[in-house]
């Protein structure tokens, strides 16, 4: 299996196009056709880890955080981030970063924290906007099942919890094909009009590719008739942050106490604790300080996130509890989640969890 292969997979769990557009996300370091000896999954990708992938003889690195976010200039060992791509070149390791794309999937990021907590009836707290995507064709009656049925083995035809959707309505399509034009049905050079079936399906942005490989391999016409449009339907299966519900209500301190057993954490720093009962709870791993109107919005009783500043605690208004668990703390669960994808779907070679703990932060 080929590092791109290995990133197909990765593509099932959290779709690339989905990545912030600020993030730097896929292949970093390394060699798309170069054949995986084995799979190292990580957080952060630090020169230890690349130690211990070699130890173990892996030359893939999939991990979390990109070990590359801004620019290179120069790669001379001078900084943390030039050590370890010089060390993985030299030892011929790649480096695979899925970040944002994971934070936006469904079964990602924070969907680990609402399960850690136990909270039911989760959701995606804001939506990623343009991600839903509508084609519309135009099918000869008696090719209507073939194309249909390829457009949704492609990805489409997916809404909320329904698949196989489409709509259609029967027309008549015309045309006249020039002195090249090879058409399936009528006579080049004569006005043709075929009885067709507008055919309509959403799908989601990713799949556009091959969706569209779909159409034209399975449509019998030369020339196939199309239009795809970006809707600005919410998406509820993919964005930032979840929200969802304790099974039982608990008060303030309680719940901290309860928050920071379950997330491993030292330290718990939030907001003042209101007398209102904690039930419902808006989480968002990493830095979420631009979601906490959302969670206010969609009337959280608390918001679990990291790397709050001083003044983003007087955003909760006497409205909302706000915990910031830390950057690490919030993602810990995020390497184990990879780890358990990629031994799924791969078992013909290694796929091993990092036991190197790459959290900067240490609390006295």
């Amino acid at each position: 299996m080929t590092v791109k292969e290995v990133m197909k997979h990765l593509e099932e769990l959290a779709p690339l196009a989905y990545s912030e557009d600020f993030d730097n996300t896929g292949l970093l370091v390394g060699d798309a056709s170069a054949k995986v000896t084995g799979i190292l999954v990580t957080l952060d990708t630090l020169e230890k880890v690349v130690d211990e992938a070699i130890e173990n003889k892996c030359n893939l690195i999939v991990s979390f955080h990109p070990i590359i976010f801004s620019g290179l200039k120069k790669i001379t060992g001078k900084t943390y981030v030039e050590r370890v791509v010089l060390k993985a070149i030299k030892n011929d390791i790649n480096i695979v970063s899925v970040h944002t794309a994971l934070d936006n999937s469904f079964e990602g990021v924070n969907a680990m924290i609402c399960q850690t907590l136990g909270l039911e009836n989760y959701h995606v707290l804001i939506p990623k906007k343009d991600t839903i995507k509508k084609l519309v064709t135009y099918v000869p009656v008696d090719e209507i099942e073939t194309v249909r049925t390829a457009l949704f083995a492609a990805g489409a035809g997916s809404i909320g919890n329904y698949d196989d959707c489409s709509f259609t309505t029967e027309g008549f399509g015309s045309y006249k094909g020039n002195s090249i034009s090879n058409p399936v049905k009528g006579v080049r050079g004569v006005l043709h009009t075929e009885k067709e079936i507008q055919l309509s399906v959403t799908f989601p942005k990713h799949c556009e590719q091959a969706v569209l490989n779909a159409l034209q391999e399975s449509h019998s016409y030369e020339e196939v008739a199309f239009e795809v449009t970006t809707l600005e339907n919410t998406n509820q299966h993919i964005g930032m942050g979840m929200i969802g519900e304790l099974p039982n209500a608990m008060k303030g301190a309680e719940f901290l106490k309860f928050l920071k057993e379950k997330m491993k954490t030292d330290c718990v720093r939030h907001s003042s604790i209101l007398s209102n009962d904690i039930k419902k709870v808006a989480v968002l791993g990493g830095s979420g300080s631009f979601a906490i109107k959302a969670a206010i919005a969609n009337r959280a009783d608390a918001y679990i996130t990291a790397d709050l500043k001083y003044h983003d605690f007087f955003s909760a208004e006497g409205k909302i509890l706000l915990a910031d668990i830390g950057h690490y703390e919030s993602e810990q669960y995020t390497k184990d989640l990879l780890h358990a994808f990629l031994s799924k779907k791969i078992t013909t070679f290694a796929v091993v969890l990092s036991q190197t703990n790459t959290n900067p932060i240490s609390y006295f």
